[in-house]
């Protein structure tokens, strides 16, 4: 069972420098090393794309922490390595059209609920924030409902095209 619920902050560029590893490792800044010594293998992590203001993916922690100074995210202060590293496992990737805009579901979140109402956005100011289990369920929960909208339209093109043929 999940012990801690994460959101992890990230650029567009490093996401999808997650997303071309697979979701099989997630890095986080040496400022973090405190949170990434509390994260356990079962923890879950939810990936919030700064600028674009969306969710994009949804994973479960398969390591603890470990250093690697290999260079694969970028960072403005180029001696940034994103050291800290987890090994992770995907739940829910998106792809770019399917993202979950963060101005329809993040009022709901409880995360945001200190900060007034219109100034959401500052709650996700960081790079790595501990949230509500509920949070994380109610985000992934729409993204399987748009991965499954996206499948059943996939699902009657292949038909229409097999019929053609």
């Amino acid at each position: 069972m999940p012990r801690n619920y994460w959101m992890v902050v990230l650029t567009p560029e490093n996401y999808l420098v997650t997303k071309e590893q697979e979701f099989k490792v997630q890095g986080l800044k040496s400022s973090q090393r405190k949170k990434a010594q509390r994260i356990e293998v079962g923890d879950r992590m939810l990936f919030y794309i700064s600028r674009m203001q969306v969710f994009a993916a949804a994973a479960t922690v398969t390591s603890t922490f470990f250093e690697d100074h290999s260079k694969l995210w970028k960072d403005y202060n180029p001696e940034e390595d994103f050291q800290y590293r987890v090994k992770i496992e995907p739940n829910v990737a998106l792809e770019e059209e399917q993202f979950i805009d963060a101005h329809q579901v993040a009022p709901r979140m409880d995360f945001v609920k200190k900060w007034i109402p219109e100034w959401w956005p500052l709650a996700f100011i960081g790079d790595l924030h501990i949230i509500p289990k509920k949070d994380l369920t109610m985000i992934e929960d729409e993204m399987n409902k748009m991965k499954s909208r996206a499948g059943r339209r996939r699902g009657r093109s292949r038909r229409k095209l097999g019929a053609r043929v």
